[in-house]
């Protein structure tokens, strides 16, 4: 029943699309707009983007990032609202909050019977695709073409389904020779060749790398052979002593014991790693900690240079083929990660590293390059511009807004002045939490609980709040909830956090234990 009426809801879409224009208006309407190429990495932090400064800016190699950068707008302030790859995935598919969409960790599915902005432009004349990282484990819908790697996907030798394959079994998938950032650019431009050039086309590129295990192809083993990267400034942090922080982390020694697991026996670990075998026996705590973050970001950031190297195939491919004056490109992660920052590795958090989204989108029709804006821009808002670019109108589902005049140098006066966060998926080394950041302040709610969420430890931590000033700190070396100086600040925040989650529909009225907590522990 549920097909048969996502079914009538798209036939209704294109009917109406075919009584608005006539014949030879819908023609010239369709061939006039853009395409949209979405470009995504997954885990492509800022820091490793080079045009974001920080202490890596003048090591990588991102030649064609920064092209991107000189030639489009980026965004300094593009959050994700829940930093984990396949939630993240469906708020930009879908431009809704995980509490609308339903897939709230990564154990959770996309239903195909979910509205997406590739069924929408679709259903108004756009040939639509997807290539490289789906993960939403069920069926890619609203796509003509799909050709995706199976879950996270491997980095060599990627299998990818399609839909001749999509439910046929294993030893039927097809194996792709080569690297997968390589092979995944391969099927994008072969796609790209196919397609009618009279109408428009939305084309997600989506790339595994730089996920772990961060491999990158043979030619860059000897990139970086020699070199001794600079540390984050709070790269030594141990733990929440020192910090007044309330849970311990995802600790670069972890990344050190999987290093060692995988060194001891590749075959039997779930990820195979570069440059094995690695190991920290003997080593102080200093010295371990150093030696794990020079092997970890040496690798990182060669996984970055593969991304970069097939975004320049992409955009000469684009000017190649007269495709580049009428394509809006992106180029996106879907989320952010950690780099040592606090000793951590990994996203998930709301804490700068993770939560923020690098971001630059070119199109030359409409504006010029080498601009940025300070807009806090939200990934539920991708698919609003995606669908205004096209000239179609966005569902009411949708919770996104198009930000095309905030390019433009036109923000409204009613762009959001905050940014709602909430990480579902509990454990007590990152209990499940959310957040509101603004322009100077964050404030976090750590409640420590798993609720009904798959995939979550059954231990709970005690509930706990965190705020940072990020002028004065902001490295968020310090949990400031306690100073006096901010207690009216916290207060007035505290009231706008509980108005941003009525707004988006997401306030725990369904949890018994929640309501209690926040009986005891908002005030």
């Amino acid at each position: 029943m549920r097909y048969f009426i996502g079914a009538l809801f798209l036939f209704s879409i294109t009917f109406l699309l075919s009584c608005s224009f006539s014949k030879e208006e819908k023609k010239e309407t369709i061939s006039q707009r853009p395409n949209i190429l979405f470009i995504m990495s997954d885990d492509h932090s800022s820091q490793a983007w080079g045009i974001y400064g920080g202490i890596l800016k003048d090591y990588v190699k991102t030649p064609n990032i920064k092209r991107l950068a000189d030639e489009g707008i980026v965004l300094n302030n593009a959050f994700c609202t829940n930093s984990i790859c396949v939630p993240s995935r469906a708020a930009i598919l879908t431009g809704q909050y995980s509490n609308k969409n339903g897939v709230y960790t990564l154990n959770d599915a996309l239903s195909p019977d979910s509205m997406n902005i590739a069924k929408l432009l679709k259903a108004n004349g756009y040939q639509t695709a997807i290539i490289g990282k789906w993960h939403l484990k069920k069926e890619p819908s609203g796509f003509d073409y799909y050709n995706i790697l199976h879950d996270q996907g491997r980095y060599w030798d990627p299998i990818l389904r399609t839909a001749k394959n999509f439910y046929k079994k294993p030893k039927d998938w097809d194996v792709h020779k080569g690297f997968s950032t390589d092979v995944i650019t391969d099927l994008a431009t072969g796609w790209l060749d196919s397609i009618d050039k009279s109408k428009p086309f939305l084309l997600f590129t989506h790339f595994k790398a730089t996920h772990e295990p961060f491999d990158y192809p043979k030619r860059y083993n000897d990139m970086y052979k020699d070199v001794e990267f600079p540390e984050p400034e709070n790269l030594y942090d141990f733990g929440p002593e020192t910090t007044g922080r309330t849970f311990s982390g995802q600790k670069l020694e972890n990344l050190a014991w999987r290093y060692e697991q995988a060194s001891n026996d590749p075959d039997k670990w779930w990820c195979h790693y570069p440059g094995l075998p690695f190991y920290t026996k003997g080593m102080d705590s200093i010295q371990a900690r150093k030696a794990t973050y020079q092997k970890f970001i040496k690798d990182y950031l060669r996984s970055g240079t593969a991304i970069d190297d097939n975004i320049g195939r992409i955009l000469d491919y684009l000017e190649k083929n007269n495709f580049a004056d009428n394509t809006v490109v992106i180029y996106t992660a879907d989320q952010g990660y950690f780099l040592g920052e606090h000793g951590f590795f990994d996203k998930r958090l709301i804490y700068e590293e993770s939560l923020r989204i690098p971001f630059v989108i070119r199109y030359p029709k409409e504006f010029n390059g080498g601009k940025r804006i300070d807009d806090i821009i939200l990934n539920i808002d991708f698919s609003a511009l995606m669908a205004d670019y096209a000239g179609v109108k966005l569902p009411a589902s949708m919770q996104g807004r198009s930000f095309r005049e905030n390019l433009k140098g036109n923000t409204s006066k009613d762009w959001r002045k905050s940014a709602y966060y909430r990480y579902w998926q509990n454990y007590p080394v990152r209990p499940g939490h959310f957040g509101i950041r603004n322009d100077r302040y964050k404030l976090i709610f750590f409640y420590g609980r798993s609720l009904d969420m798959t995939g979550s430890s059954k231990e709970s931590t005690e509930p706990a709040w965190e705020f940072y000033d990020l002028k004065k700190d902001p490295k968020e070396d310090h949990n400031a909830y306690h100073d006096p100086e901010y207690s009216e600040i916290i207060k007035e925040m505290k009231v706008e956090l509980k108005k941003l989650r009525k707004e988006v529909g997401d306030t725990d009225e369904k949890y018994p234990e929640m309501q209690q907590i926040f009986k005891e522990k908002w005030d």
